[in-house]
């Protein structure tokens, strides 16, 4: 049998997306029996279908007499978040009735006890910018990303140079999120070059492979939104990119996303495992999902500092830049149906 509940948990400050802006993150808990597990499908419109289309797939696989497991619901369920709350569900009964943490029930071969992760920093003037730096490599933090690509390319160099003068140590990730045409990205990249940038994220508009490209080679290149969009062979045979972002939550599942990640690796791409700022079940999962890829470089997934409230304790709080990976049966998130 396969139920659900809905809920929704406010954000301490809003999300901006390419549909509208989001001070809430509607979710669904979904609870499955035979195996006894929970997942969740938190879709964010623009990444995911909308919350009226999850539900409208939920309702449809509640109402159906067939026992699916993961390998089963593509045929049932089109939509990622769905398909991720209900493959997740699968996933954490099948691993607690094997006796094992999820991430050796996905097929890591050796105890992992923390994940580490990188610290989001957000599109602020140079002294907002360098003091949430600051704060962040306080926290234990060795990997910040910086959202960069709204302001001009100047000011926001301004703000890159600023943080890698003060802060020489720390790994400098810059996010675009598609902001960019080719020549600013190549003009912006010519000034970037001597910063020591880990990767340049999503420097051009999803479906722009040619030009990430050609934008390789001076600073590397890596993929997030194009992920939801375009076939991971494609991106793999353009050479289109250096690292792929995979959001499980995007994608349709931690199944999926570890599909994805394993041919990513082994096209000689690297992989980031992030999140749509889901709640505690979700994020957990991806917890495990990175710690069944470990060595893994730092991923988005400290994330539970944006969300007031959660869905239930969180058994993977940060912790110096790293999130530790629960042991027990599988997630680790105890929800009470």
């Amino acid at each position: 049998m396969i139920e659900y509940r809905q809920t929704a948990i406010p954000l301490s400050d809003p999300l901006e997306t390419a549909q509208d802006v989001v001070d809430h993150r509607d979710c669904f808990l979904v609870h499955t029996t035979d195996p006894d597990g929970v997942g969740e499908a938190s879709p964010l419109p623009g990444w995911t279908e909308s919350v009226r289309e999850t539900m409208a797939a939920l309702d449809r696989l509640c109402a159906s007499t067939d026992r699916a497991g993961p390998g089963e619901l593509d045929s049932l369920l089109e939509t990622p978040a769905a398909r991720h709350g209900v493959s997740l569900a699968l996933l954490d009964g099948e691993s607690r009735n094997a006796g094992k943490p999820l991430y050796r029930y996905l097929g890591a071969d050796a105890p992992v006890e923390t994940v580490p992760a990188n610290a989001t920093i957000g599109d602020g003037d140079v002294t907002t910018t360098v003091t949430a730096a600051e704060s962040a490599r306080a926290d234990g933090f060795g990997c910040l990303k910086i959202k960069i690509g709204s302001r001009r390319i100047e000011a926001d160099i301004e703000r890159v140079e600023a943080v890698r003068e003060r802060l020489p140590d720390v790994d400098l990730r810059l996010d675009v999120n598609g902001a960019w045409t080719r020549s600013q990205a190549q003009r912006a990249i010519e000034q970037l070059r001597t910063m020591d940038i880990d990767y340049l994220e999503q420097p051009l508009v999803t479906d722009d492979l040619q030009g990430h490209v050609e934008l390789r080679g001076p600073i590397d290149i890596a993929v997030d939104e194009s992920m939801r969009a375009i076939d991971l062979d494609e991106i793999i045979s353009a050479e289109a990119a250096d690292v792929i972002v995979v959001k499980p939550m995007v994608v349709g599942g931690i199944d999926r996303a570890r599909t994805l990640a394993t041919r990513a690796r082994a096209a000689g791409l690297e992989v980031v495992i992030s999140n749509t700022i889901d709640g505690v079940i979700a994020r957990t999962g991806a917890v495990h999902l990175a710690a069944s890829l470990m060595p893994i470089a730092p991923c988005g997934l400290a994330t539970a500092d944006r969300l007031e409230t959660d869905l239930a304790p969180d058994p993977a709080p940060v912790e110096n830049g790293t999130l530790p990976v629960p042991q027990g049966p599988g997630v680790g998130v105890e929800v009470t149906w």
